[in-house]
Formats: C-alpha cells, sequence, structure tokens
C-alpha cells in the first residue's frame, strides 16, 4: 500500500513516533494474481535491500516514484513473462546499477555479432558477461578469463531496448525462450553479487513465472560451465 504518514520526529530515542497514515493506493491490482503479487513483492525487496541508505533527498524521491510506477505497472500491466525482466532491469537502472550491455567493459568496443539475429543485424554470437564488472567481455578481451556467463548477443541487445519500452509495449520486446532464461539468469547473478544474498521472493517468483528450458547455448572462450 502507498501510505501518506505524518510522524513525531522530535522524540530522543532513535525511533520517530507514527502519529497518522492515510491510504494514497492500494495496488489492488497485485492482490488479484498471486504471480502479481509476487513480481510487486519481488521489486519492493530488491529496491530495499539495494537502495543506499542515507541518500541524497532528490535520489530517494526519485527512487520512491520509481517504486510506485513500478507496482503500479505490475499491477496492471499484461501478465506476461517479459514483465519480469523489463521492471527488474529498470530498478537496477534506477537504483544506478543498470549493468553495460553494449559494449566491451574491458575496452569499451561495441561488441558485433556475426551472425543474423531475425531483424536484420548481427545479434547471434554468444559472449560472455562479467558479472563483477558489470558487463560483457569481447572475445579478445575474454582470453584468460575464467568464470564468465555465456549469452547471445541478441539478448543484450533486447534487453537494452527495454529499457526504452513501458509495460505496456510489450509485445514490442522480443524475447524467446532461450533469451527470457538468459535475461532471467544475467539479472539474478547481477543483483546477487551486490547483494550477497538470494532474496527471499526470488524464489516464489520463479515458481509462478517458470520459463520453458532453452536449447543448450554454445559457450564462449572463458565462460563456466
Amino acid at each position: 500500500n502507498h501510505l501518506r504518514i505524518a510522524v513525531d520526529a522530535r522524540r530522543s530515542t532513535s525511533m520517530a513516533r507514527l502519529d497518522q497514515a492515510t491510504l494514497v493506493r492500494s495496488f489492488a491490482g497485485l492482490r488479484a494474481a498471486s504471480p502479481r503479487f509476487a513480481l510487486g513483492c519481488y521489486l519492493v525487496e530488491l529496491l530495499d535491500r539495494l537502495a543506499p541508505e542515507g541518500a541524497a533527498r532528490d535520489d530517494a524521491r526519485r527512487l520512491f516514484a520509481f517504486a510506485l510506477g513500478a507496482l503500479e505497472h505490475a499491477s496492471r500491466a499484461p501478465l506476461d513473462l517479459r514483465l519480469r525482466p523489463l521492471l527488474e532491469l529498470r530498478a537496477l537502472d534506477a537504483l544506478g546499477l543498470r549493468p553495460e550491455l553494449r559494449r566491451c567493459v574491458r575496452c569499451g568496443d561495441e561488441l558485433r555479432g556475426s551472425g543474423p539475429d531475425g531483424g536484420g543485424g548481427t545479434a547471434r554470437t554468444a559472449v560472455g558477461f562479467h558479472v563483477a564488472e558489470g558487463g560483457p567481455v569481447c572475445g579478445r578481451c575474454a582470453e584468460g578469463i575464467h568464470g564468465l556467463l555465456p549469452v547471445q548477443l541478441g539478448t543484450l541487445r533486447a534487453l537494452e531496448g527495454a529499457l526504452r519500452l513501458s509495460p505496456q509495449q510489450l509485445d514490442r520486446l522480443v524475447l524467446g525462450p532461450r533469451a527470457l532464461e538468459e535475461a532471467r539468469t544475467l539479472l539474478a547473478r547481477f543483483h546477487r553479487f551486490h547483494l550477497g544474498v538470494e532474496l527471499r521472493s526470488e524464489r516464489v517468483l520463479d515458481e509462478l513465472f517458470p520459463v520453458p528450458p532453452p536449447r543448450p547455448a554454445r559457450a564462449p572462450a572463458g565462460s563456466s560451465a
């Protein structure tokens, strides 16, 4: 629920006293379907764990506004498997933790594929994603690096494009079963690196938003099995 509260912060103890609370929005749509409720809980937990303490007032207001908008989208947008990575990626972006999706994090070169992606581009090449450094690594820079997460370049392109879409434009986000699984794995590994733990709501969300198993992808040099 979105509440407007009045607190008494003039107490000598560290805890302020809640004097009044008024309901502004209930996000009733989140309670209409279990996947929506799980997605809302997941987004709130993700933001709560990763939001910086003592943030500047403007930053806190911006993040709060994003949280309200994300919950509204989760309660109203079409219930689609693509909704999760779209909102999850937007949450990381709002937190200032958006991963690099286009350029090699080592040399800065733009990654290019070697086969057609079905849309006139070249995005079928598998590249390695360096979770700790927050982005993909080109083939040249990947030499000698172990533990890279294999991901299709087309998946990275789709995630990058997702940041320009609203939840009402989900039909324009092209993510097949393999790309969905890659996106889920990438985003989960990425936020776990920053959190250090698995979110409690994540396992429930995984059960309610199942993704068909993809075909095994060809791993790039330096990737983990």
